[in-house]
């Protein structure tokens, strides 16, 4: 009778799976909407699909898409409009001071564009148009309430008011413009703008 011979077979032990690299940290951006239409914020909207590629790299933690009531301190601000009161000038101050990149988003906030119309009139003539000699105005009343902003002297594009590092024109830039904008600045490098890629005829 042949004797069976039983074998243990030792555990094959499996290397060590390699340590997942930690996620780089992402870009935190915060936007803002002062005297303009939001068409720039649309346009950035427009990015479609994109967005989803973007959220990848960057958290927006504070916009006028998002509900958040304080600026955090952030790596990029991109501000759409020009400055037109008071209470326009000190938020744009507090997110400067909050940011280390400043974009400039759009005509109005790069030069006034249309906002920046009633530069040629007084502020005194420009309130008395608006609120007492409109063709539809049954009661003539100019807002003195101190809960309404002051609106100041002449509306001024933010490289008036703070230092502006980057600058989108287009009224509104187009949504491949910002892409482009947006990528290059990820990638560390300053977009160039061309006729190529200002072209909105």
């Amino acid at each position: 009778m042949k004797k069976t011979i039983k074998t243990t077979k030792k555990p094959v032990r499996k290397p060590a799976a390699a340590a997942t690299p930690p996620a780089p940290a992402k870009v935190r951006v915060a936007t803002m909407w002062l005297s303009g239409c939001s068409g720039c914020h649309m346009s950035f909207l427009d990015l479609d699909e994109r967005l989803v590629e973007l959220v990848k790299l960057v958290d927006i933690l504070h916009s006028p898409i998002v509900d958040t009531k304080d600026i955090p301190e952030v790596d990029v601000g991109i501000v759409e409009g020009c400055v037109n009161n008071n209470e326009q000038e000190h938020e744009l101050k507090k997110l400067r001071s909050r940011c280390q990149v400043l974009i400039a988003l759009g005509d109005c906030a790069v030069t006034g564009n249309i906002p920046g119309l009633r530069n040629q009139f007084t502020l005194k003539d420009c309130l008395l148009r608006a609120y007492e000699q409109t063709e539809s105005t049954k009661i003539s009343c100019i807002p003195n309430d101190p809960v309404v902003p002051v609106l100041n002297a002449k509306a001024r594009p933010l490289q008036e008011v703070v230092k502006v590092d980057l600058s989108i024109p287009g009224c509104p830039p187009d949504a491949d413009v910002i892409w482009y904008a947006l990528t290059e600045l990820l990638a560390g490098r300053v977009p160039q703008w061309t006729e190529k890629n200002l072209r909105y005829d």
